[in-house]
């Protein structure tokens, strides 16, 4: 018998007949599994229809002869971890609107917001701080969990915020805790708790300003990354989604904790000029736009919102 993962092999047969090979799961030899069977010389190959599973026991039957088979275990994966947790800034703004959560693996869905803990500085819990949503908001791959803090404890003149207050609290410290029994997607613990810890700001109440970007062109006929520099943490998911170099395909990047963008293209720059493209949705941390505020006092009849991108235009050096 060989020790195909995907298959199973007898050989040794003088004239082996394909229609006389049947595989049984187990020691009980009462329904074959389902397959195709197909002769090498003087090998037959079963191919099953559904994968074998390692450390379990099969049993090979060719008339009156009989072979056990087994595939190897399984071999050991590397335990689920927290990647990373974006904002990566160690001071937040008080009026904060969301975390992201990076795991190496996909997770399990539904009970996430029981693994959760955003810690005070006395380390006591904070009462039901983000917005627990029953469909959760995962990406597709389940490798980003986005933790949104409840609005109605940011927003000014609504109830939440008067009755019980915001969440966070200006110049003290905070904690943002991952239990490690939280279970990823094949039901095994993360390796570790994760927590971070970070500093609260004043509240944000500006609008993204690009006028206050620095662009720094790449050289041409090289793939030197575009730059540019943010006078303030963005939003790191959309910031990678909503800034576009036009006509150009390449890798975007955030770092220097979401104050610098970079895009490497697939291709040298050529000497021509260049669009960056700001989508008006784009956010900052405290999920302000382009030219809007996320916490908007409606008594001042604020300007209506301009849904229109910003343009950065530039030559390769």
């Amino acid at each position: 018998m060989g020790s195909g993962r995907a298959r199973v092999e007898l050989s040794g047969l003088p004239q082996p007949d394909p229609t006389h090979l049947q595989v049984f799961a187990g020691d009980q030899r009462e329904t074959p599994m389902a397959g195709q069977v197909r002769r090498d010389q003087g090998t037959l190959i079963f191919e099953p229809r559904f994968p074998l599973l390692p450390e379990t026991r099969y049993t090979a039957v060719y008339d009156t002869l009989s072979a056990p088979y087994q595939l190897p275990p399984r071999a050991p994966m590397a335990a689920t971890h927290v990647v990373q947790v974006y904002p990566s800034a160690s001071t937040l703004p008080l009026n904060l609107l969301k975390f992201y959560v990076h795991f190496s693996a996909p997770m399990s869905r539904g009970d996430s917001y029981r693994h959760i803990r955003l810690r005070n500085p006395q380390g006591a819990p904070v009462e039901l701080p983000f917005l627990e949503l029953a469909e959760e908001l995962w990406s597709p791959d389940l490798t980003r969990l986005t933790l949104l803090f409840d609005p109605g404890r940011i927003k000014r003149g609504v109830k939440p915020l008067e009755g019980i207050g915001g969440a966070l609290e200006v110049g003290k410290r905070f904690t943002l805790e991952l239990s490690d029994s939280w279970r990823d997607g094949h039901g095994s613990p993360l390796a570790a708790p994760f927590r971070k810890t970070f500093v609260v700001g004043v509240a944000d109440r500006t609008p993204i300003e690009p006028w206050r970007w620095k662009l720094l062109a790449p050289r041409q006929g090289t793939r030197e990354p575009l730059t540019l520099l943010f006078n303030e943490p963005l939003d790191h998911a959309l910031a990678l989604r909503l800034i576009q170099v036009d006509g150009t395909t390449g890798t975007s990047a955030l770092d220097q904790e979401e104050r610098r963008w970079r895009f490497t293209p697939e291709q040298p720059w050529q000497r021509r000029r260049y669009t960056v493209r700001a989508s008006p949705l784009l956010e900052d941390l405290a999920g302000n736009n382009i030219g809007k505020t996320f916490d908007v006092d409606l008594t001042t009849h604020p300007a209506p919102f301009r849904n229109v991108p910003t343009l950065l235009r530039f030559t390769p050096r």
